[in-house]
């Protein structure tokens, strides 16, 4: 058991040094968004996808075509367009004509066959083309005609998102926002920020980045994360943080049976435990803290919390219910030993 406890104490003194080289080679490129480049990375050291929710020109593809670059894995990006077809995120069968003059259907793969996959103004293509992804984000997996095709290990989905765009778009449905383990808010920088993104993107010059991971470390990195503990007062604290944005449980605040139509569902409990030990992990320890269930709340509740009209009308987003319910939510008590 002490040589156990020693293994994984190396390993997280691993791990962290990854994860700092990791950021050091981003920064090369990317200005600040540290909070993003964390909640980025959390997601994919525990396998989940991410959607990436800005304005314009805020780097958004720059940052995740860059995590691309300093990981050894495949990349594919797809531009999200109207007329952009189901068959042209899995691929499609295509007829052959053999040597010897027989025919047969070939499986000709898509752009979701890749480790990373960047889908570019998701909300931009409609329903039928964005649920061609449900798939593979869940199952992990394609299926064409009768034949299901296992997608490469590591896989993840990176999504973009323009908020303020209306004309031309489609919302995504709530299975498919579910789908995503963490909704990244990526806002304006700030001024020092924005004096260094002129000064460095002026010069015409292009940093050089280093690859720091493989596609098998990855995978292996995600499997010892899991074995971070998350102890049973933690699960408590997080079923009872999930159960509290549900209006319809008997135990949830006044104000979200007054401000909110729907609430998360259990898989926004796996991802809030699933997140915490990413940060642990990423902070050297060997196992989840209250505080980092808190730290990852937001991204992983914004998206799964509906506020109805009484909440709009007062001025009150998702994050403001989310800030609220952390405060009201009270920790578990830790038994005292009784001699």
């Amino acid at each position: 058991m002490a040589a156990d406890k020693r293994d994984f104490d190396e390993f997280l003194d691993k791990f962290k040094k990854h994860r700092e080289l990791m950021t050091e080679e981003l920064h090369k490129v990317i200005i600040g968004q540290d909070v993003v480049i964390d909640q980025i990375l959390s997601a994919i050291f525990t396998g989940g996808h991410c959607l990436l929710v800005g304005v314009p020109g805020l780097a958004k593809t720059l940052i995740v075509s860059t995590i691309a670059r300093i990981l050894d894995v495949a990349f594919k990006r797809i531009q999200f367009t109207p007329d952009l077809m189901p068959s042209d995120i899995t691929g499609t069968n295509v007829l052959d004509e053999t040597d010897s003059g027989k025919r047969e259907f070939r499986f000709v793969k898509g752009p979701v066959f890749t480790n990373i996959l960047l889908a570019d103004e998701i909300n931009r293509t409609p329903p039928k083309t964005q649920a061609a992804l449900l798939q593979s984000m869940q199952e992990r997996e394609v299926t064409v005609g009768q034949t299901t095709y296992p997608l490469p290990e590591p896989f993840f989905v990176i999504a973009t998102q323009n908020p303020i765009e209306q004309e031309g778009t489609y919302p995504l449905p709530e299975a498919q926002l579910d789908r995503f383990m963490f909704n990244v808010k990526v806002d304006y920088p700030s001024l020092d920020e924005e004096e260094e993104i002129l000064t460095t993107t002026t010069r015409g010059e292009a940093p050089e980045i280093r690859k720091v991971l493989s596609a098998k470390s990855i995978v292996y990195l995600q499997r010892q994360i899991n074995q971070i503990e998350a102890a049973p007062l933690t699960v408590n604290y997080v079923a009872r943080l999930v159960r509290a944005t549900r209006p319809s449980d008997g135990a949830s605040p006044k104000f979200i049976r007054d401000l909110v139509d729907w609430g998360a569902g259990p898989r926004a409990g796996q991802f809030l435990i699933a997140g915490g030990k990413a940060v642990a992990a990423m902070d050297g320890r060997p196992s989840v803290s209250l505080e980092d269930i808190r730290k990852v709340a937001v991204p992983v509740l914004r998206h799964r919390i509906s506020t109805n009209f009484q909440a709009q009308a007062e001025g009150f987003a998702s994050e403001d219910i989310i800030a609220r319910l952390i405060e009201e939510v009270a920790e578990p008590n830790i038994p005292k030993y009784e001699s």
